[in-house]
């Protein structure tokens, strides 16, 4: 096992907003790291450079790419490999034969996919919002963003790290590991030498790298020497476990007995946000579970995800109306959270989650 430096050295703005962000004004507060889900996506479509250097100049400490491999091997960051609905490669008719019905993790899907497209070929396409009926604003930006690839959100964080003298780390994910490499598209190794490349596969490097699956993780842990994070859903089981005939599911890996297995590998544990304190029937919040302290018990960090602003996603205690899409009080989400002691939180809009922290 690795030793990893885990303490983390938050630096913010105070109340920082999404206009005019003063880039020499942070200071040194320790307490949950911020990290830019898919970058500021609340704003900006997911996944493109714009959403991640917003999410940096609103006072996140990482941004987050998902990795998806091209059909030569390249590295890109997109949420899935499917790009039907977050791209505009359905408007290229140049394009129409490529669309497929492929089965992943075991669910048929029916897009266009990342595999299937060499790098130039992806970078003729644009960004679009995923989710139009909830972020209407972010359809604005559809068509002016292109898909980056790992080296491109690097060299931005490099870039915005000097810019705004305070380091911006990164936290990749792999997606569909099992997946990738039964096509011959292992991430893994491409992953560690883009690391290495960059001199970031060091125990100081600001990186964390995360997983769904566990046998990845296991495997990446002998080769980096960076923080890696067990992501748990709250649902389901890891698919290489479904593959090997494992019957443990997610729910296993939070036991007590679960969490010390999962430090045999891993520094920190990435959960759904119904782990820590779950939902009724209804939406409404019930009593925090004992995970967090847990998991602290046995040397694991604890990032929670997903906080988002909008009604639609808060739970039930917190949404200010019936409109799916209206902010409601995610002050009060993220107050409740804190309490628990957790240690970083994915967020959509990091300047709510800074201006949450700074404020406790």
């Amino acid at each position: 096992m690795h030793r990893r430096g885990l303490a983390a050295v938050v630096l913010v703005f105070a109340g920082a907003v999404v206009a005019s962000l003063p880039s020499a004004s942070a200071h040194d507060d320790k307490g949950p790291i911020v990290i830019g889900h898919r970058g500021a996506s609340a704003y900006r479509p997911e996944h493109t450079l714009a959403a991640y250097e917003l999410a940096a100049r609103m006072g996140a400490d990482f941004i987050e790419p998902d990795l998806v491999p091209t059909k030569d091997g390249k590295l890109v960051a997109r949420h899935e490999n499917e790009i039907g609905g977050t791209t505009d490669v359905s408007a290229k008719p140049q394009f129409a034969d490529r669309k497929k019905t492929k089965t992943i993790d075991g669910v048929a899907v029916t897009g266009w996919f990342t595999e299937d497209f060499t790098l130039a070929e992806l970078k003729t396409l644009r960004a679009k919002e995923r989710i139009p009926a909830i972020r209407p604003r972010n359809t604005l930006y559809d068509g002016r963003f292109e898909v980056p690839t790992l080296q491109e959100v690097i060299d931005l964080s490099k870039r915005l790290s000097r810019e705004l003298r305070r380091e911006i780390g990164i936290y990749p994910e792999t997606k569909h590991p099992t997946y990738f490499k039964s096509i011959g598209l292992a991430l893994e190794p491409k992953l560690v030498d883009v690391l290495n490349r960059n001199g970031l596969n060091r125990s100081s490097a600001k990186v964390y790298v995360q997983s769904f699956e566990v046998a990845n993780l296991k495997e990446l842990n002998r080769s980096l020497r960076v923080p890696i994070v067990q992501l748990v859903n709250g649902s389901g089981a890891p698919y290489d476990f479904v593959v090997a005939g494992d019957k443990r599911t997610y729910a296993d890996l939070v036991t007590p007995a679960g969490l010390r297995e999962v430090r045999t590998y891993a520094d920190g544990v990435g959960l759904t946000k119904d782990i820590i304190i779950p939902r009724d029937a209804n939406g409404f919040l019930k009593a925090p579970t004992t995970v967090v302290k847990d998991a602290h018990r046995v040397g694991l960090v604890v990032h929670s995800w997903t906080f988002r602003n909008e009604n639609s996603f808060l739970p039930a205690d917190f949404r200010s109306s019936t409109d799916p899409a209206a902010y409601g009080r995610a002050f009060e989400e993220y107050d409740l959270f804190f309490e628990q002691g957790i240690d970083g939180v994915f967020a959509d809009n990091p300047d709510t989650a800074v201006e949450a922290k700074v404020k406790r």
